[in-house]
C-alpha cells in the first residue's frame, strides 16, 4: 500500500491501524551530523544534533498533518557509512522493524572512494533495493548536498584543510555527480522513488550561491536549516508523487 493512503487509513481508523513506520538508511547526514571538531591534532569528532536531522523534521511535519496517527521514525544513520555496509545493516538495523517506508540516502562517502568504485556502489544499491522491495517495503532514495567547491577560510587547521582540498577535487571533477547519476539508473530499474536534491545545490553553485557555507562543517555536512528543506522535499516525493 502506498504510504500516503495508509496514512489516510490510519487517520480514519486509528484502532486497525495504529501506527506507521519510516526507517532512514544513511550516513551522518542522516544521523544528524553537523560541525566536525578536531580532538588530539588527528582525530576528528562530529558534533551531533538529532533534533535538527530531516528524520526528524519528517516525523514533526507529519505529525502536523496526521495528528492522530502515531509516527515511528527509525534513524539509521551511521557516521563515515557507505552504501555496501548498509546493507550488511539491513537485517539488524532496518527489518526487525518491518517498516513501512525506507528511505536510503548514500554517496557522500561512498564517492571518496574514486570513479573506479562507482560499480560497486550501484550493486550495493541493488541490494538493499531487491531486499527492500521483495519485502513490498515503499522504498525511497535521497540524493544528497554537493561536497566543498573550495577550501572555506574558516577552516584553520591544516587536517580538516586537506579534507577539504580532497574533497572538493572530487566534487569539481564531477565525481559525486557520477554517483547519483548511477544510483539514478538503479533506481530506474528498481521502480524506486526518487528525492533529487543534489541537482538544487548544483543550481545554487551556478547561480553564484557559495554553496561550502552552506555546509555546517565546510566538508560534507549540510547546516540544520537545509535538512528543514530537506524533510519538506521528501515528503512532496512521499505524499504527492
Amino acid at each position: 500500500m502506498h504510504f500516503a493512503e495508509l496514512l489516510k487509513k490510519k487517520q480514519e481508523n486509528m484502532s486497525d491501524h495504529p501506527s506507521a513506520t519510516i526507517a532512514f538508511l544513511g550516513d551522518s547526514v542522516t544521523q544528524g551530523g553537523f560541525e566536525c571538531k578536531l580532538i588530539d591534532s588527528d582525530e576528528l569528532r562530529t558534533m551531533y544534533d538529532y533534533k535538527s536531522a530531516y528524520p526528524t523534521r519528517v516525523k514533526e511535519i507529519l505529525n502536523l498533518l496526521y495528528p492522530s496517527v502515531q509516527i515511528n521514525v527509525i534513524n539509521s544513520g551511521i557516521a563515515g557509512d557507505y552504501a555496501p555496509e548498509g546493507f550488511l545493516r539491513l537485517e539488524r538495523d532496518i527489518l526487525p522493524y518491518s517498516p513501512d517506508l525506507v528511505v536510503v540516502s548514500y554517496g557522500l562517502n561512498d564517492c571518496n572512494k574514486g570513479e573506479a568504485d562507482i560499480e560497486e556502489y550501484q550493486k550495493a544499491l541493488q541490494k538493499i533495493f531487491a531486499a527492500l522491495t521483495g519485502r513490498g517495503i515503499e522504498t525511497v532514495f535521497l540524493t544528497q548536498n554537493t561536497m566543498d567547491t573550495a577550501v572555506s577560510p574558516y577552516l584553520k587547521e591544516e587536517f580538516f584543510r586537506g579534507l577539504a582540498k580532497n574533497m572538493a577535487k572530487l566534487q569539481n571533477a564531477g565525481i559525486l555527480k557520477k554517483y547519483f547519476n548511477a544510483a539514478r539508473s538503479v533506481c530506474e530499474e528498481y521502480k524506486i522513488k526518487i528525492c533529487d536534491i543534489y541537482p538544487v545545490w548544483e543550481k545554487m553553485a551556478q547561480i553564484g550561491i557559495n554553496v561550502t557555507e552552506l555546509l555546517a562543517n565546510k566538508l560534507n555536512h549540510p547546516i540544520r536549516e537545509f535538512h528543514y528543506y530537506i524533510a519538506i522535499k521528501l515528503l512532496e516525493t512521499i505524499l504527492l508523487d
